[in-house]
C-alpha cells in the first residue's frame, strides 16, 4: 500500500512559488525566476511561445529551449499549471485544485476556486462509488455584456 504524499500548502503568491522551488531543491535560475515573475504578473494562461515573446519584449535574455525546459520542470513539480489544449499547452500560475471559466468569445481561461455543496459531492459519490477527494470544473460561456 502506498502512503499518501504530505499535503503542502497551496501556492498563492510568487513568493510561495519561489519557496516551493527551494523546498524541492530546484535551482532558481534567472530564467526560471523570469518565467515565474511573468506568470504571476500577467495572471493569465499563456503558451510557451507567448511567454518567450513577452519576456524578450521586456528585454529578458532567454532562449526558446530554456523557456520550454523550465516550463516543463515547473509544471512537473506542480509549481505552475499546464493545460493541454488541442492547439497546444497553456501555462498558468495557479497550481492547486481549481476550476476554469472558458470565455468562448475571447478564448480566455479564467481561474476560479469554487466549493461545491457537500450534498452534491455525496450524490456524485453515491452514483459512482468513488470517494471524491478533489475536483476541477470547466465552465464555458460568453462575456456577460455580449448580446445573446
Amino acid at each position: 500500500m502506498q502512503s499518501e504524499a504530505p499535503v503542502s500548502k497551496p501556492i498563492r503568491s510568487l513568493d510561495d512559488a519561489i519557496e516551493r522551488c527551494q523546498i524541492l531543491g530546484m535551482r532558481l535560475s534567472r530564467q526560471r525566476r523570469f518565467i515565474l515573475e511573468l506568470l504571476w504578473h500577467e495572471q493569465e494562461h499563456l503558451s510557451a511561445r507567448e511567454i518567450y515573446d513577452r519576456l524578450n519584449r521586456q528585454g529578458k535574455d532567454i532562449g526558446h529551449t530554456s523557456v520550454y525546459q523550465n516550463l516543463e520542470a515547473l509544471s512537473e513539480q506542480g509549481i505552475i499549471e499546464c493545460i493541454e489544449r488541442s492547439d497546444g499547452r497553456l501555462y498558468g500560475n495557479v497550481s492547486d485544485a481549481h476550476s476554469h471559466v472558458n470565455c468562448i468569445d475571447t478564448n480566455q481561461i479564467l481561474d476560479i476556486h469554487i466549493d461545491l455543496p457537500d450534498d452534491l459531492i455525496r450524490q456524485v459519490e453515491a452514483q459512482t462509488g468513488v470517494r471524491i477527494t478533489e475536483y476541477h470544473i470547466d465552465f464555458y460561456g460568453y462575456r456577460a455584456d455580449k448580446e445573446a
